[in-house]
């Protein structure tokens, strides 16, 4: 298990970074730093006493043994390339980003030797984003992804399975960053569309007056990082394409039933959709 008396910093203290801080504080770890550009987010860890000691001095990385970065995608690529000279040799470098193989290419294109970088995702959020929504018992539920590959050392990937140890993740399980952007292009990617897509398809004015749960349920990631998630959907623009693709197919068929009044047709499409949902039920649990 990851000391307690290892220094971890924490970059980007919004809902991810800010549900980490409070987790590692809640296991009894008391070395970690945050770093953000935000007073408020630092002050507010701060006073809770997530963090140590925090600012938007990048020089509060020095000595870290583990960086977490909770930045979006591009900004960490960069953030990475600007300041690797302050890293402690041999520290671990890890994140939460969504996507995953372009940006472990990128990283592992440019990072020093001596440090290593092994991406991590915790599938957990909400639809709400900054410090004053952190909340680590998001994870307890959550699945947490570690990528590793053949380039991935025995040391680091114990360093990720500790982080989801301490924050209680209820699952781990590790991919391969092609398995792992192919898997979030459906399950997430996808998901985000669709939500946003029912919200944009018509004016919305005065549903609430008479919606009812199911096109709540759909809905509710509809209110959604608009800074974020374009980021994310062009970096996996190629398996999300493809599965909008799968998807319009899938409805155009269903149309087609409609269409041609195939009842029984709808009928075994509602079978399969119930068998699938009770499978993934009975694998939830």
């Amino acid at each position: 298990m990851i000391s307690r008396s290892a220094k971890i910093t924490i970059v980007g203290l919004g809902l991810l970074g800010g549900s980490y801080a409070k987790g590692f504080f809640n296991a009894g770890y008391r070395n970690v730093y945050g770093i953000d550009i935000d007073e408020e987010a630092i002050a507010f860890a701060k006073k809770y006493g997530w963090i140590k000691e925090g600012g938007d001095d990048v020089n509060l990385v020095k000595d870290s043994d583990i960086i977490i970065s909770a930045l979006y995608p591009t900004t960490f690529i960069s953030w990475v390339k600007e300041n690797q000279h302050l890293f402690k040799k041999d520290c671990i470098l890890t994140d939460v980003t969504g996507i995953k193989e372009e940006v472990m290419k990128e990283i592992r294109s440019f990072l020093r030797s001596d440090v290593e970088f092994i991406p991590c995702h915790p599938m957990a959020g909400r639809e709400y984003k900054g410090i004053h929504y952190a909340d680590p018992s998001l994870f307890f539920d959550a699945n947490f992804i570690i990528i590793k590959d053949e380039n991935t050392s025995s040391r680091a990937l114990e360093v990720a399975q500790d982080i989801a140890k301490i924050l209680k993740f209820k699952h781990v399980v590790t991919l391969n960053a092609k398995q792992h952007d192919e898997m979030i292009g459906f399950l997430s990617q996808l998901t985000h569309v669709i939500a946003v897509s029912l919200m944009n398809v018509n004016d919305n004015t005065n549903l609430a007056e008479y919606t009812g749960d199911s096109f709540r349920d759909l809905t509710r990631i509809a209110k959604i990082n608009e800074d974020l998630w374009p980021e994310l959907f062009l970096l996996n623009k190629e398996n999300l394409s493809k599965e909008i693709s799968s998807f319009v197919d899938e409805l155009n068929a269903f149309k087609k039933l409609l269409e041609e009044e195939d009842k029984e047709g709808m009928k075994e499409k509602l079978i399969q959709s119930t068998k699938r949902r009770k499978k993934f039920d009975e694998e939830a649990l």
